[in-house]
């Protein structure tokens, strides 16, 4: 007989609370998840699937375009945003529902409920009123959009949840940030026929890639019409009527019908009450955990963006399932945070694994590099000028693919593919040595023999 209400409470049924929550019940543990907004998370609720989506639909304009090189004539088209709205909507609906019933079919109790802790074993429920004893609990609430407070105007700005659920879309945008949320947005905006402008405060978009994919995607985005503004940060945002007038470091004054705010998400930890159980807290208000996702409470554990080690939902889920085997399967396991292979849906797409040229030289001094750069095939007909690009960084000695990077289409499904061999270890000669499959882009992955030479100051 338990002297608790639970072996497991889950606060937080996103990805790595789901995940962790249905394999601890599936080890016979009494389990029960906390959830205040809707089951599933970011990921599914305002983060990658509806963004994804809102990807596709933006692409078409351009596919539009490029149908003529190959006969078709597409004719006058129209785009109708409370379609999408309303398609979008019914597939997060469908998926919301697929959690819910899977965390049943586990024998996962789901409350829907505001939950706050209020002591090493005891949850409070809000909207209930009521406290719940847990033997172990389980923090995955996430992380959160980050908008300044103190900036003059912040009110006026939305973030990336607010854009899922726009009445309409504006004729303009000025979206704020270099990450990977800012140009997949700018992409979209851009793609659906909105005026978009970026504004970054450094010298150069996706800060953390490597240099010659940021420098591609950024002269790839303004060459589809997208102003990209750097080194500038916003002074103060004024409403105007309809419009957002914006100023910036730099001087300009921007006049737009939206600005969003990507500027980075912080661990929704306010307001939890893990003071309240001596959880140690990070900087930023990141869970500080060990590699079995232990915090320095013995019987408290973290998953997923709360903890601040790798803000991706397939990391969350391996967390989830780590986190559940060591706990309730007597099977210690460990998540290794290295090599994993990251897809941003820009327009043109990026996929990428491994160390970047900067990194690699960083670490392993001299470096070998593979650089292919080309026209696809699709282009040739379509008449667009958009280069893809592609790169392998290989260690001199040992001959092992230190990082790979690519821009252009279907960059996320390759380096899915590319993940499992460089996380096994492959080298440039096993790359060398598997068959090409042509006619595709990915062959050149297998093709390049050359070494790049950076150019010398006489050239």
């Amino acid at each position: 007989m338990t002297d608790f209400d639970y072996d497991l409470f889950t606060i937080g049924a996103g990805s790595g609370g789901v995940r962790g929550s249905r394999m601890a019940a599936s080890y016979g543990a009494k389990v029960a998840v906390a959830e205040e907004y809707r089951v599933g998370g970011t990921c599914v609720i305002r983060g990658c699937v509806p963004k994804k989506l809102f990807v596709y639909a933006s692409a078409f304009s351009s596919s539009f375009q490029e149908a003529a090189g190959f006969g078709w004539s597409v004719g006058e088209s129209t785009f109708d945003w409370q379609t999408l709205l309303t398609n979008k909507d019914t597939e997060i609906d469908r998926l919301n529902k697929v959690y819910i019933k899977n965390l049943n079919a586990s024998g996962v109790e789901i409350i829907q409920d505001r939950a706050i802790i209020k002591d090493q074993h005891t949850v409070y429920l809000v909207d209930q009123n009521r406290d719940v004893t847990a033997k172990h609990i389980l923090i995955a609430v996430g992380a959160w959009p980050y908008v300044d407070p103190a900036m003059p105007g912040a009110e006026h700005v939305i973030s990336s949840n607010e854009a899922f659920h726009l009445g309409k879309l504006p004729k303009s945008i000025v979206i704020n940030g270099g990450g990977y949320i800012a140009v997949e947005f700018a992409g979209i905006f851009n793609g659906l026929g909105v005026e978009t402008t970026l504004v970054y405060r450094r010298d150069e978009i996706l800060r953390g890639f490597d240099d010659d994919i940021r420098a591609m995607l950024h002269e790839a985005m303004e060459d589809r019409g997208i102003k990209i503004i750097t080194n500038s940060t916003f002074e103060k945002i004024e409403k105007q009527g309809d419009t957002l007038s914006s100023t910036l470091s730099n001087g300009d004054v921007l006049e737009t019908g939206l600005v969003m705010f990507a500027t980075g998400r912080v661990p929704k930890t306010q307001d939890l009450g893990l003071e309240n159980a001596g959880v140690t807290l990070g900087k930023n208000g990141e869970v500080i955990v060990d590699a079995q996702s232990k915090t320095n409470i013995d019987h408290i554990y973290a998953v997923g963006d709360v903890t601040d080690r790798a803000a991706l939902t397939p990391v969350a889920i391996r967390e989830g399932a780590a986190f559940a085997e060591t706990v309730f399967n007597n099977s210690p396991l460990a998540v290794d945070h290295k090599l994993i292979p990251t897809a941003v849906f820009s327009q043109p797409e990026i996929g990428t694994i491994g160390l970047t040229e900067a990194e690699a030289r960083a670490e392993h001094g001299d470096i070998d590099i593979y650089k292919s750069a080309y026209r696809p095939m699709k282009a040739t007909l379509s008449g667009k000028q958009e280069r893809s690009f592609m790169k392998i960084i290989v260690h001199p000695k040992t001959d092992i693919v230190l990082g790979v990077h690519i821009l252009g289409p279907d960059a996320g499904e390759m380096v899915q593919c590319l993940g499992i061999a460089v996380k096994m270890g492959a080298t440039k000669a096993d790359f060398d040595a598997t068959m090409a499959v042509h006619p595709t882009a990915a062959e050149e992955l297998v093709t390049m023999r050359e070494k790049w030479q950076p150019a010398t100051a006489a050239e």
